[in-house]
């Protein structure tokens, strides 16, 4: 198996850049950052993913439409806000894990691997 295809949607410049560096540090392909939930969807309809960091708020509205697609799917989502509480994903995504802004990038990492392990 190849690198892990992690799709990266976040909105806020600085964020999306540092935290797809993080990612590809890791040693995992990155697919984005995408500001907006049109551009991430044409993304995992193009190639699937093995794993998405979403931003619940992007710059074309509230990201569960493409959370619930990708879970359909099979895909692991990790919802990385400042703005929505932990508890209102777990009881929308019992399935998804929460992290908050800002994350140390050692804690993403490990919700990422995690998140691909369950996956397998």
């Amino acid at each position: 198996m190849g690198q892990a295809r992690i799709l990266v949607a976040e909105d806020e410049f600085i964020i999306a850049a540092d935290l797809c560096e993080t990612v590809k540090e890791a040693g995992f392909s990155v697919e984005g950052p995408h500001a907006d939930i049109s551009s991430a969807m044409l993304a995992c309809q193009k190639s699937r993913p093995d794993l998405a960091i979403l931003d619940i708020r992007l710059d074309d509205g509230i990201v569960y439409p493409l959370a619930q697609k990708l879970m359909d799917d099979h895909v692991p989502v990790i919802f990385h806000s400042g703005q929505i509480s932990e508890d209102e994903v777990r009881s929308r995504f019992p399935e998804a894990q929460s992290l908050r802004k800002p994350c140390p990038p050692s804690v993403m990492i490990d919700a990422v691997n995690q998140g691909l392990i369950e996956a397998h």
